[in-house]
Order: C-alpha cells, then sequence, then structure tokens
C-alpha cells in the first residue's frame, strides 16, 4: 500500500502543512500509517486517509464550521459502512446530510431548507490526478538531474 509523508499529503489534498498538523493534532484525521511519536517524528498517511482530508477541506470550503465538520466525522466513523467517497453530502447553511439509499440523515439536526448535494465520490479522482502530477513531475526532475550528469 503506498503512503505520504505530511507534506506529501499537505499538497495532493490542497491545505497548509499547519492544517493538516492541527487537524492531526485534535484528532480530526490522524495517519493511519504513521503518527507523529514526538518532536521530530514525521506522520505517514495512507490514501484512505487522503480521501478523508479532502472531504474535510471540502466541508470546510463549503462553508461547514470546523466544529460542524468534527461531528460530520463523528457520525459517519459511527454510522457509515461504506467508503467515505462513497456516501453523498447535503448541505443546507450550516447544516449537512448524508443520502444513504432512499434516506436522508440529518447529521447536524438544524432543521430544513435548500438543499445543494454534495458528492464525494470525485474527489477520488481528484486525488488520483494530483498524485499522478506529482509523480510526472519527480520524473522529470530526476530525468534532468541524470541528463546533467552525462
Amino acid at each position: 500500500m503506498e503512503s505520504f509523508t505530511g507534506k506529501h499529503a499537505a499538497n495532493i489534498v490542497g491545505i497548509t502543512y499547519r492544517q493538516l498538523d492541527y487537524w492531526a493534532r485534535t484528532n480530526l484525521i490522524r495517519p493511519s500509517v504513521i503518527d507523529a511519536a514526538g518532536c521530530g517524528s514525521r506522520r505517514v498517511y495512507n490514501y484512505q486517509d487522503l480521501l478523508e482530508l479532502k472531504v474535510v477541506k471540502m466541508l470546510l470550503d463549503a462553508g461547514i464550521r470546523l466544529a460542524s465538520v468534527r461531528d460530520v466525522f463523528n457520525y459517519m466513523r459511527d454510522h457509515l459502512d461504506s467508503d467515505i467517497v462513497s456516501a453523498h453530502i447535503v448541505i443546507s447553511g450550516s447544516s449537512v446530510v448524508f443520502c444513504k439509499g432512499d434516506e436522508l440523515i440529518d447529521v447536524m439536526r438544524k432543521g430544513q431548507g435548500v438543499f445543494n448535494v454534495l458528492p464525494l465520490a470525485p474527489i477520488k479522482d481528484e486525488v488520483d490526478a494530483t498524485i499522478i502530477s506529482i509523480r510526472k513531475a519527480k520524473e522529470e526532475i530526476l530525468i534532468a538531474a541524470n541528463v546533467a550528469n552525462l
């Protein structure tokens, strides 16, 4: 299974390393491969972690408060049987509702309003494309370095 350093994870997801560090220290998304173990240690994330981090970013970008994002993730961890990107999230103001089959589950329980559907499946494609782009850039740097050494 492929793993990603904190720096790479932040880059792939499109957040700052400082955000990533804060989310890990406050138990929002902790790295599944290697967690920090004191000063100077490095966190290592897996692919599923990247998808979850991207969902957090999307929710924040959609205007959901970080405290509410924590509630959403606690709910998902307790109730979502399948992979996170197979879910659909409906955002209504500050409320978050999950679509689970034909059922709508109001995670925040804050009333009703106009719903905007936020499908999570495209997150996987976006993360995959960013990983491929970073790999290509690394390969080009290595090729250029090898040519320069000839």
